[in-house]
């Protein structure tokens, strides 16, 4: 997986240290949906490298988060810029709806 892993203390750094313009994915490994939505990002993140901030949480390996946001099911794409939520995306989602927010979120 080319996502970076985030546990609690990166995401603290990533999403509210950095400010970084950034999505998080929460899944699970045996989920088969989270195995159609993690390679979709896989492939957009190169696009947007240096600009937007592609991230996964295992919700298994860190539950603490997923309850947090008060998540139900997975996947559950987060979007983040300037520390501040910015929505979130959920389930078997299109490549363009994930387009769509990120220029959403990056105000292009």
């Amino acid at each position: 997986m080319s996502l970076q892993q985030l546990n609690s203390t990166r995401f603290e750094e990533i999403i509210y240290d950095n400010c970084e313009p950034c999505l998080v994915i929460f899944s699970k490994k045996e989920c088969h949906v989270c195995k159609e939505v993690v390679p979709m990002l896989e492939e957009l993140k190169p696009q947007y490298d240096g600009k937007f901030g592609f991230y996964y949480v295992d919700v298994e390996e860190d539950k603490e988060l997923f309850q947090r946001f008060s998540l139900k099911g997975v996947p559950q794409i987060l979007f983040f810029n300037n520390g501040e939520y910015q929505g979130k995306l959920a389930g078997k989602v299109e490549e363009e709806s994930v387009e769509e927010k990120i220029s959403e979120v990056l105000g292009v």
